[in-house]
């Protein structure tokens, strides 16, 4: 576990690619109890609006902050965790994507000490998550993902 005096703001915590196919979807609505039909269904979520079948928000949130929990150790030490979701992240057929042996898309993760607090003796850790959108182009999935670790 780092501790308190070894950290300095802006220092990265590091970074991570998490591939997220549709069998994750639906082993996270077994899990989480989230059936609704666009993380599954793509005539259904291009029936309603979107690019295609998205993942869960609360799966791409988890996902996230898993870099964090990996960092410091310890998932106790996460005191608070809180984001805007900005983006879906669509999640194509095996059939649609570019991997046909897999499908699916890849969330990016990127940490950094966003800010310290010395008299609470936490850390604000700021999450970058990207996800490539349905032409490939990277796009901002979380905004002002921000976890706060006592350390």
């Amino acid at each position: 576990m780092p501790t308190f005096a070894d950290l300095e703001k802006g220092a990265e915590i590091g970074s991570r690619q998490i591939p997220v196919t549709r069998a994750d979807l639906v082993a996270y609505a077994g899990a989480s109890g989230d059936f609704n039909p666009i993380h599954w269904n793509e005539r259904f979520a291009t029936e309603v609006g979107l690019p295609g079948v998205i993942a869960h928000g609360m799966f791409t949130m988890g996902a996230a902050v898993q870099l964090v929990t990996d960092w410091v150790g310890d998932a106790g030490a996460i005191v608070d965790y809180q984001t805007r979701f900005s983006k879906p992240v669509p999640v194509p057929d095996a059939q649609d994507a570019a991997s046909p042996a897999t499908g699916g898309n890849v969330i990016t993760v990127a940490g950094k000490v966003g800010a310290l607090h010395e008299e609470s003796q936490t850390a604000r850790i700021d999450l970058t998550v990207t996800a490539p959108d349905t032409d490939g182009k990277d796009q901002k999935v979380l905004m002002k993902a921000q976890a706060l670790v006592k350390l």
